[in-house]
């Protein structure tokens, strides 16, 4: 092509106004709550069954997470009507898909399903609810799986240093210990499963959010039919507030002959609901949460000191985090914590230009609406909000406060959640060759 020929790249169109699906709720007579939209064009229906599992703080919560993670596991092992095989089998004819997850504040079940196999699939998921077994060989099985998993897990230098990034931001909080160890696994016995089922898997303060080519109204009935028999008693819990973030020295944790380091920093950030929160995302993401971000641009771009560095907000129900995560070369970990440094601190004390805002701000708002654009991307974020207090209204205002956002905005949310000393820092890496030279940059201590 010559340069005759070369024409100037038009500007972005404006966004169109978001369109809100229409959304039928319903609490049923045992206390589950019930979310159906309408999504056409593809004859399917998705299902995100959400229930309260937040474990107790302290010591305590060491069982439970064990007992947690295996319950997820093993729910779907056979019911008092179907076995393992009977169960998969019975999914599968319908066309359909179902898995079972948990983490620190719930206990989840998501689905597919062709439209015409959706009261099936619900009635085996009102079965796995009420009737679950937890056969002793499958747990025992299930357990021996998931020792040999956590030795490999924690031999992997990003598990390494998120375990130690969480227990240094919340300690014996439930949030402090993502992962069980291998005694407390093996500790977990089948009976110990079914006494958890009974006494935490219970619809009172659980959320089903069902997305398909199906009415709202037909949804939230075929629902209601389905698991009226699921009437556990039990009340639902939810994580403990967080504790105060005390900010240490920086942490190394060896990891000799290391070719890279594990780079990882965080601290808390704004929940979905918090005003700042639109302004916070924008900053994050002039900061490093894209690819066309500062971070990126300065360490992988122009130093090449690493590959992928990101910076991730997640959103616990007890309290959102802000994560700056990069693996780098070792011999560069001091050249780029001191970068890393310069760019948070940069983010926090100069305003940002206005047309790194505008293209950030098209990049959030772009992002939601392609992850909202299937059903199931649909299904998880409305499942997601709901942990929140919030309901589709959301995917209307947050856009709008995206618009909103001033430089200025961005500026003060920047310098209350990603000034360097408002984050915890851990290190894993090889300590003989970069303990020298990045204890010249930070305070720090052995892991």
């Amino acid at each position: 092509m010559t340069a005759g020929l070369v024409r100037p790249v038009p500007p972005l169109a404006k966004p169109r106004a978001t369109k809100l699906p229409s959304v039928g709720e319903r609490v049923l007579d045992n206390g589950l709550r019930v979310l159906a939209v309408r999504r056409p064009g593809v004859p399917l229906a998705e299902l995100r069954l959400r229930i309260p599992f937040a474990g107790p703080s302290g010591r305590k919560s060491r069982g439970h997470t064990a007992q947690a993670q295996l319950l997820s596991d093993t729910m779907l092992s056979g019911t008092t009507g179907r076995t393992a095989a009977q169960l998969a089998a019975d999914v599968q004819a319908l066309g359909g898909q179902l898995a079972a997850s948990s983490d620190a504040d719930r206990l989840g079940l998501a689905g597919s399903v062709l439209v015409s196999g959706l009261p099936g699939l619900l009635e085996l998921l009102g079965e796995v609810l009420t009737g679950a077994t937890y056969p002793k060989r499958e747990v025992v099985g299930e357990r021996d799986r998931l020792v040999q998993e956590l030795a490999i897990y924690r031999s992997e230098a990003s598990v390494v240093a998120r375990e130690e990034l969480l227990r240094r931001l919340y300690g014996e909080h439930p949030y402090g210990r993502e992962l069980p160890t291998a005694d407390e696994v093996e500790a977990v016995k089948a009976s110990q499963l079914r006494a958890l089922h009974a006494s935490r898997v219970a619809p009172a303060g659980a959320v089903l959010t069902v997305v398909g080519d199906l009415t709202p109204a037909r949804a939230i009935g075929l629902v209601e039919r389905a698991l009226a028999g699921w009437t556990a008693s039990a009340s639902a819990l939810v994580a403990p507030p967080l504790p105060d973030t005390v900010r240490g020295p920086a942490v190394l944790i060896d990891r000799p002959g290391a070719v890279q380091t594990t780079l990882r920093l965080a601290g808390p950030a704004p929940g979905r609901t918090d005003p700042d929160s639109a302004a916070f995302a924008l900053a994050n993401l002039v900061f490093g949460g894209y690819f066309s971000s500062r971070w990126v641009a300065n360490i992988r771009e122009d130093k090449g000191y690493t590959y992928s560095p990101h910076s991730q907000v997640e959103h616990p129900a007890a309290g959102s985090r802000v994560t700056v995560a990069a693996d780098v070369s070792t011999p560069t970990t001091a050249a780029a914590l001191l970068e890393t440094t310069y760019e948070l601190g940069r983010i926090a004390t100069t305003a940002v230009s206005q047309a790194e805002l505008d293209q950030a701000r098209r990049y959030a708002v772009g992002s939601l609406a392609l992850g909202t654009s299937t059903q199931a991307g649909l299904a998880s974020t409305l499942s997601s909000l709901a942990a929140s207090g919030l309901g589709v209204e959301w995917l209307r205002d947050y856009p709008r406060q995206l618009a909103a956002v001033t430089v200025d905005d961005a500026l003060e949310a920047g310098a209350r959640y990603l000034a360097p000393h408002r984050l915890t820092t851990v290190l894993v890496g090889d300590v003989e060759q970069v303990e020298e030279p990045v204890g010249r940059l930070v305070e720090l201590e052995r892991g």
